[in-house]
């Protein structure tokens, strides 16, 4: 119920602001056609006028040079400085490209799916999945007591948790679906979200990752004098967000953090990220970017080799196992389509009617009457769109970078923001979509509550260490 409404919300809200567009501008007289069939990137001319009629700051600097932005809309004089075409950018694609998009997507997944569900086929048969779970079975039973000793539903999140952790977000995908299957087996309530459900689900959102190989990646090509000097903080944002998740989610199901079987595990495994964290500072980025693709890649291919010599071991047919895993993958690749298509339309409508440009603005605002720096509202952008897209954050961070500069306050805040958090109604629509769940409880509260804790980090770091 709570994500019917908030996707209701978006809807109203952004034919609501893009309707106050239309009739208090001339600029937004196409954004209705915008919002159904514009493309992402497309340049839409809104108007040609005289430069006498612009307000003083244009014409002041279009006068100094041919071009001005101004909140998304763009002015280019002519040579004689007379004429002025005024141009505004589609953000985003409409909702009839959007839709397209989402079923790219989730055929763009069934390859992948068919490939880590069929060689996590084999490792169930051949019982390498009971084994991972005997072995975190004492820490996930305390935060999964609904669970049952020794059920693979422990082994499925554990290979979601360390592909999450390595950035293997291809793998992780395919590991969380299965995750969450295996704990719909146990959910009496088909259609509601169980406790399980929800924990699992917020932590993976957390999106806790050593090595943000795609952000160090684009900070490179954007021209970063040292790409990988915020992995660092990229670290503890996401490390703050999911333990922030396990905390509001332990108190949404009464669960005691301080036994001491807990508090083990979870000081065990700080330890572990803090001395990784203290050998990677030590690294050159050459050296950073080889150790993080054969921590990846080498795993990967060595999991591969385990399960493939596991199965031969226990005499499993594994070609079979494979095959049978693999359709299982293609089946739940296309069972999610109208989830995908459903939420990702409800967030087209937002970027295209100018919903975060609202936002942004206001916030500046506020920054500015308060008398505070306001140097970090410039890197928002990346925080309010990413729990709704990871493209679309990833578009905004570089659009930071090629603004303020890659190595700038607001660049390199960006760049923490987009490594901080996951896609939040992303994940909710297609992981709760593989498994029919239409009642998600808390879990959007709580996400975003855990995403607020990561950004919030983020902005404190950024002062602390870029200010």
């Amino acid at each position: 119920m709570v994500l019917s409404r908030i996707w209701s919300a978006f809807i109203i809200i952004a034919i609501a602001i893009a309707s106050i567009k239309y009739i208090s501008s001339s600029h937004y007289k196409t954004i209705f056609n915008d919002m159904v069939v514009g493309k992402g990137g497309d340049t839409v001319k809104v108007a040609s006028q005289n430069i006498n009629t612009l307000s003083p700051i244009i014409r002041d600097s279009l006068m100094k040079k041919n071009d001005f932005e101004e909140s998304r809309i763009h002015y280019k004089t002519d040579s004689l400085k007379q004429t002025v075409n005024v141009y505004r950018v589609q953000e985003a694609d409409g909702v009839i490209g959007t839709s397209e998009t989402a079923v790219k997507i989730c055929l763009g997944l069934i390859g992948i799916m068919a490939l880590f569900m069929g060689f996590m086929s084999i490792a169930e048969k051949a019982g390498g999945i009971n084994l991972l779970s005997r072995l975190i079975q004492p820490f996930f039973s305390k935060l999964f007591p609904e669970i049952p000793k020794n059920h693979p539903a422990f082994g499925h999140m554990l290979m979601n948790f360390s592909a999450n952790l390595l950035g293997l977000d291809n793998a992780a995908t395919p590991f969380g679906l299965k995750a969450m299957e295996s704990l719909q087996t146990l959910n009496l309530n088909k259609d509601t979200a169980s406790n399980s459900q929800i924990m699992f689900l917020c932590l993976h959102a957390g999106g806790m990752t050593l090595i943000p190989v795609s952000i160090i990646a684009l900070r490179a090509s954007a021209g970063s004098k040292n790409p990988t000097d915020i992995f660092l903080y990229c670290m503890i944002a996401t490390f703050a967000a999911t333990l922030a998740a396990m905390i509001i989610v332990s108190i949404y199901q009464k669960i005691n953090l301080l036994k001491p079987v807990l508090l083990a595990y979870i000081g065990g495994i700080s330890a572990l990220v803090g001395l990784l964290v203290w050998y990677l500072t030590g690294l050159s980025k050459e050296n950073l970017d080889t150790f993080s693709q054969i921590l990846s890649n080498g795993l990967i291919l060595f999991i591969f080799l385990a399960i493939v010599l596991g199965a031969l071991y226990k005499k499993i047919n594994v070609f079979d196992a494979f095959v049978d895993g693999a359709k299982e993958g293609f089946t739940t690749s296309v069972k999610i389509i109208p989830y995908l298509v459903g939420m990702l339309i409800a967030i087209s409508l937002l970027r295209t009617s100018g919903v975060f440009d609202v936002i942004i603005d206001g916030m500046k605002w506020v920054a500015n009457a308060s008398n505070l720096d306001a140097r970090f509202v410039d890197g928002l952008p990346t925080a309010l769109i990413k729990p709704l897209s990871g493209s679309g954050a990833r578009g905004m961070m570089m659009d930071t970078m090629a603004t303020f500069g890659p190595d700038s306050f607001q660049g390199k805040l960006a760049a923490v923001l987009q490594g901080s958090s996951d896609t939040t109604f992303y994940v909710i629509a297609v992981y709760f979509g593989a498994v029919a769940v239409k009642n998600t409880r808390y879990t959007v509260i709580a996400m975003l509550l855990a995403d607020l804790v990561g950004v919030i980090t983020a902005i404190l770091l950024a002062y602390m260490f870029f200010a």
